[in-house]
């Protein structure tokens, strides 16, 4: 099994540990949510989507040599929002992550998700 494999499997599953275990230390994590955001940020947002949502599927994911983008369904109790995910692979870890949601349809079905 590949790292983004893996990364995929821990975090829609909400294990935390195993997901942070992908991570390298100098991790770069970007998003367009309306917050900052860290490795460690980013890891409990993904926790509570995995918690909250009824069901996270990968519906599309494009693999290159260094790397994947991975198109994501969040199905909530009312409504469903989407997230690309771009993920940077160096030796078997994540060494970048770049995630762009669907903001209004998150804020909308997910409400508080990133508020601190």
């Amino acid at each position: 099994m590949n790292a983004v494999d893996f990364w995929v499997r821990s975090w829609t599953s909400g294990d935390l540990p195993a997901a942070r275990k992908l991570l390298t230390a100098d991790v770069e994590a970007e998003w367009n949510l309306d917050a900052p955001v860290d490795d460690e940020e980013l890891l409990q947002v993904m926790s509570r989507i995995a918690a909250f949502a009824d069901r996270v599927e990968v519906i599309s994911r494009t693999d290159a040599v260094d790397g994947s983008a991975i198109v994501y369904d969040l199905s909530a109790p009312f409504g469903t929002a989407r997230l690309v995910e771009f993920l940077a692979v160096e030796d078997g870890s994540i060494n970048e992550i770049r995630q762009v949601y669907d903001v209004t349809a998150v804020d909308r079905f997910f409400p508080g998700l990133y508020d601190n």
